[in-house]
């Protein structure tokens, strides 16, 4: 049965994912054996749940959530009826909010927390009858939390290959092989979602000959990744890719060492993507996983930004690469929220790409070195491929 859910309610800070809270709410309704039945869930403002709080409840001021379970308080002959319904679930988007900021949530892991006590309820549960039944209840909300929190994505995250180190080997000799823009085409047969390149100031791999043929071979989507110099800008301006990412760049580094700082370079990149905008080319800022940071992508009119996962990917303590993975999760809802679409990607490897490819607010993974790496052992074809699993994996809700 489908889970129906509604929403009545205007708040300007608040951006829901409608698909994350269905495929959350289907996986609860399957934990708990109750998913041939039907489940109607209603987010409202403050002001609507106030009223239904009084109206039903006789209790005054907003709450978080209310639970009306389908034939509570109706004719005996209609819980006789051949129909399988829980009932309502109605929850204050605005108490939400502010409930996710108290105990430093994402808004969406609250709304998630919401419609599982919701849920409870409506199977029978009250915290309300005794400290007992109260610990009963948290103790199952608790179980039925864990067990959604990994893989918590979608199918839907794409892999995009950057293919700037197959240029790298062909400039160590100075030769023409391999060629970047043959493997483009082996990493979308092999199930690539886009094809990714650098062309740096310095030519140290990508060069012009490369990205004229891949803007005319690419049948996915390519994105050309640089620097915001006019030389580049003029390029991609005449290239007409299918997105840019401006990323920073230093002439002695060996691969890009941090995200933006557009906070500070609000001036010049907002230029740059109006320049980018009126030539229809959207634009992506590579940026650290920074509220700041992500702030200020929005304000100059960025339409993607991707999250730098460097320092989860270095980290060398457990504590250390969690710690780094949540901030990165917590930043992606952030981005999200606030309107922009969410990429990551940098030092992504066969090892720390599924837990990144497990969030829901990214819906892209820029992955380079890694499978170049693999390839050199196994082929190019088989190291997408593998990568590619691993994406698709971690989108799947156990």
């Amino acid at each position: 049965m489908p889970v129906d859910l509604s929403f009545h309610y205007n708040c300007p800070d608040c951006r829901v994912n409608e698909d994350l809270l269905q495929r959350r709410t289907c996986a609860l309704l399957r934990e708990c054996r109750v998913a041939d039945h039907g489940l109607s869930i209603l987010f409202v403002d403050d002001q609507e749940i106030s009223w239904l709080n009084d109206h039903y409840r006789h209790k005054s001021g907003p709450t978080n959530v209310l639970s009306f379970p389908f034939a509570d308080g109706a004719d005996i002959t209609l819980a006789q009826l051949p129909v399988k319904e829980l009932g309502d679930i109605i929850i204050s988007v605005d108490t939400a909010l502010r409930e996710s900021r108290e105990f430093n949530q994402s808004l969406h892991d609250r709304l998630t927390w919401l419609i599982t006590h919701g849920l409870l309820h409506l199977l029978g549960y009250d915290h309300e009858l005794s400290e007992t039944d109260a610990i009963v209840m948290e103790d199952k909300e608790q179980e039925l939390l864990r067990k959604l929190q990994y893989p918590r994505s979608t199918a839907m995250t794409h892999l995009a290959i950057n293919v700037d180190h197959i240029a790298t080997i062909r400039q160590a000799r100075g030769g023409v092989e391999p060629d970047p823009v043959a493997a483009a085409a082996i990493c979308e047969m092999a199930g690539a979602a886009g094809i990714v390149v650098h062309l740096r100031e310095d030519r140290r791999h990508i060069i012009d000959r490369d990205i004229r043929l891949l803007r005319e071979t690419v049948k996915t989507k390519l994105n050309l990744e640089m620097g915001a110099n006019k030389e580049i800008i003029a390029i991609a301006l005449a290239l007409k890719p299918d997105m840019i990412t401006l990323v920073p760049e230093k002439r002695q580094e060996l691969t890009t060492e941090g995200g933006l700082d557009v906070h500070a370079q609000k001036k010049s990149l907002v230029k740059t993507i109006d320049r980018m905008t009126k030539a229809g080319i959207p634009v992506s800022l590579f940026v650290d996983p920074d509220a700041r940071q992500i702030k200020a992508a929005h304000e100059i009119g960025a339409t993607f930004v991707e999250i730098h996962t460097g320092r989860y990917c270095d980290a060398i303590t457990e504590k250390a690469r969690e710690q780094e993975f949540q901030t990165i999760a917590t930043m992606a809802e952030e981005a999200y929220q606030a309107g922009l679409r969410v990429y990551a990607g940098h030092g992504l490897n066969y090892q720390t790409t599924a837990r990144i490819a497990a969030l829901d607010t990214i819906e892209e993974l820029s992955i380079g070195h890694a499978i170049i790496a693999r390839a050199a052992f196994v082929g190019l074809d088989r190291a997408v491929r593998d990568m590619l699993t691993i994406v698709q994996e971690a989108g799947r809700i156990s």
